[in-house]
């Protein structure tokens, strides 16, 4: 069974900023999305591993080779030491090789599919960052709506309190109140001074903070829309989570490039076949004795087919030991499956009895708003009749505001914990958040474009310009909160 959650609804009023045109969750996301330098170093990261299938292939693919050498024979003899032969002064000689691999048994073959799969397994991993990113700007982004809120309820407070200590020495001229009164008016008004100025450089802290992960300052922050539906259990949580956790399923990739390396170590044991050919032409330059027989030519052409073969029969333990190196690195890609799965299954459980205990305490924190209300009309009424005493009154002020700051405290971290357990359920990424379709960043487009790739030159291709932002340019944020 699904259920629903809407956070904020009736916050709303605590929440918002009240303007028209606000700037909304899904565009600090899609900001984020497109300029965090911690995605976008991530997404080169991935395409420069593509490049590794590409290599992996060429190996079983012909090579050329093209060399040239010039030379000067400064000393020229026979096996009989005499120096006066035939050999010419110079010569140019250029040569061209080519090399055809015929068979490897397995280890081109192991070694693309090891490739192949740990370009998958970054790929999962850019998955993670991206919703790792994601759950981090919907942090900051209620961070931010939560700090504005308490800056407001602590300016409220201390334009009560200051009247309150008007009110105060007022009664104390007249002799209703006595100085007892107006030293406890004055404490809270010092103690409302220091919870304002702490709440603002919290909000200055946050709206820095989402700078930095967003790229650009908030604006008049929206309200966010209600997440989408959560599994009725844990467990129904944990079932999702197992099928779409990005850090399980790149463990499980990086598991699958492993096995393959083994098969790689162990045919570096076996055979290499390869069909080989060349031509070599050289050039005297005339410099051949004039005596020189005819059968002796200034310049000429050779070519040779052939087949190779390679048997490795000792390389001093060399073989071996990375054939057992690559058994212990597959035990190790193992465990981490099983470390993965661990963590998939503590994290998606923690989120979930995060948001459920945490969507209750906002039940609870309206309540205690509604009774405090209630409470300060009550005992501000019995103080103006001299049946309180004015710290009641103070102590009333003081215990409402705390509710107030606990109650959007509350939505704030709700929220925060839904969204948390989204992206332990691997379901916090780009292609969840309903973002325009072509604006997607796909890394599969550049695999597919490299796989297969059999260039010469890549000298042309094009250096990689900056994607990401700087945020030196943006303005020092400051506790200013602009009036609906």
């Amino acid at each position: 069974m699904m259920r629903k959650m809407a956070l904020l609804g009736g916050a709303a009023m605590l929440l918002a900023s009240g303007v028209a045109q606000a700037e909304t969750l899904h565009e600090a996301l899609e900001a984020a999305y497109h300029s965090n330098p911690t995605l976008t170093a991530q997404r080169a990261q991935v395409r420069a591993g593509d490049e590794n299938v590409p290599i992996a292939r060429a190996a079983g693919r012909p090579t050329l080779e093209a060399s040239a050498v010039y030379q000067e024979n400064v000393l020229k003899g026979d096996q009989t030491g005499n120096l006066f032969t035939s050999d010419p002064d110079r010569q140019l000689v250029g040569q061209l090789n080519m090399n055809v691999p015929l068979i490897s048994f397995g280890a081109v073959r192991n070694s693309v599919r090891s490739a192949e799969a740990r370009s998958d397994a970054s790929r999962h991993g850019l998955r993670s960052t991206e919703s790792d990113l994601f759950t981090r700007v919907v942090a900051a982004y209620m961070d931010v709506i939560r700090d504005e809120a308490t800056v407001r309820l602590n300016q409220r407070n201390r334009l009560v309190i200051d009247y309150t200590l008007a009110q105060t020495r007022d009664r104390f001229d007249v002799g209703d109140a006595g100085p007892t009164d107006v030293a406890q008016a004055e404490a809270r008004v010092a103690l409302a001074i220091s919870q304002l100025e702490t709440a603002e450089a919290r909000l200055i802290a946050s709206r820095e903070n989402y700078i930095r992960l967003v790229g650009n300052p908030p604006g008049d922050l929206a309200p966010p829309p209600p997440l989408p539906q959560f599994p009725a259990t844990s467990e129904e949580a944990v079932r999702v989570a197992l099928d779409n956790n990005a850090a399980l399923l790149a463990a499980q990739a990086e598991n699958r490039a492993a096995r393959h390396d083994i098969d790689v170590a162990d045919a570096e044991n076996l055979p290499r076949v390869s069909a080989i050919g060349g031509l070599n032409r050289y050039d005297y330059l005339g410099s051949l004795a004039p005596n020189t027989g005819p059968r002796n030519r200034d310049q000429g052409t050779t070519g040779y087919v052939g087949v190779q073969l390679k048997m490795p029969l000792y390389q001093g333990g060399r073989v071996a030991a990375q054939a057992r190196q690559a058994r212990q690195k597959y035990g190790v890609t193992v465990e981490q499956i099983a470390a993965a799965e661990r963590d998939a299954v503590a994290e998606t459980r923690s989120a979930f009895a995060n948001w459920r205990s945490t969507s209750r305490v906002i039940d609870a924190a309206r309540s205690g708003v509604r009774a405090n209300e209630r409470a300060l009309v009550g005992i501000r009424a019995e103080v103006k009749n001299g049946l309180r005493p004015l710290l009641d009154q103070l102590n009333a002020d003081q215990e409402l505001l705390n509710a107030e700051v606990t109650l959007v405290t509350a939505e704030r971290d709700a929220y925060v914990a839904g969204f948390a357990l989204l992206a332990a359920m691997g379901r916090a990424e780009a292609r969840h958040l309903d973002f325009e379709t072509s604006l997607l960043y796909d890394p599969m487009v550049h695999y597919d474009d490299v796989r297969d790739r059999v260039s010469l030159f890549e000298a042309d291709s094009p250096i990689p310009q900056p994607v990401a932002t700087g945020t030196a340019a943006t303005p020092a944020q400051d506790a200013v909160i602009k009036t609906p």
